[in-house]
């Protein structure tokens, strides 16, 4: 489990194709405190970390994963936000992500207000996925390449985020275009509701 409260945007040093699955190898400043079998979040996406070497890191994303998120669009150089899991006796300063990304968006549109950022995404509307909690609320939660965020202004397939300098710099955020493909992660607690009340 993880809070969306993003450690540090680390570097993709490596990445190579075993049959389906793809090894991403990164490199950040607290490699030499995980240790093998370790969950971490990558953009969103909980992997498990199966090498270290010095202050790098290898994770592996099978073929669902691949499909289901922007991992497979990575390249070399590119910045993944990273999060390690939740202590149960820390406080919750985002909101509960499962480390499950759900789909991904588009971002179409980035306006400056005045010293911080608004980001807009389009992603695909299923209105049977969408009676089962997946879609955005007004003031709602939603995670975004592993970052925790307040909903703006939704409709069925769109959503924006405002994102404040310190989010911006130290996140991928500031490599997002108009164009690139996130990752994100409806809230938890929406399915579930959603779930009981078509029970």
């Amino acid at each position: 489990m993880f809070s969306g409260i993003v450690e540090e945007a680390a570097t993709v040093v490596s990445l190579r194709k075993e049959a389906e699955n793809l090894h991403l190898t990164m490199k950040c400043s607290f490699t030499h405190e995980l240790k093998i079998d370790q969950s971490v979040s990558h953009n969103g996406v909980c992997l498990t970390v199966v090498n270290i070497d010095e202050d790098k890191y290898t994770v592996t994303a099978i073929k669902e994963t691949l499909e289901r998120s922007n991992l497979g669009l990575l390249q070399i150089g590119d910045k993944v936000n990273l999060e390690r899991s939740m202590l149960m006796n820390g406080r919750l300063d985002g909101h509960i992500v499962q480390g499950h990304v759900d789909q991904t968006a588009k971002c179409t549109e980035i306006r400056e207000a005045d010293g911080s950022w608004y980001f807009k995404f389009k992603y695909e509307f299923d209105r049977e996925m969408a009676k089962k909690g997946y879609l955005t609320v007004d003031k709602g939660s939603v995670t975004v390449n592993g970052v925790s965020l307040t909903v703006v202004a939704p409709t069925n397939d769109t959503f924006e985020v405002a994102i404040i300098p310190y989010t911006y710099e130290h996140t991928n955020f500031h490599r997002i275009k108009a164009g690139s493909v996130v990752n994100i992660e409806f809230d938890i607690i929406g399915k579930y509701i959603s779930r009981i009340t078509q029970l």
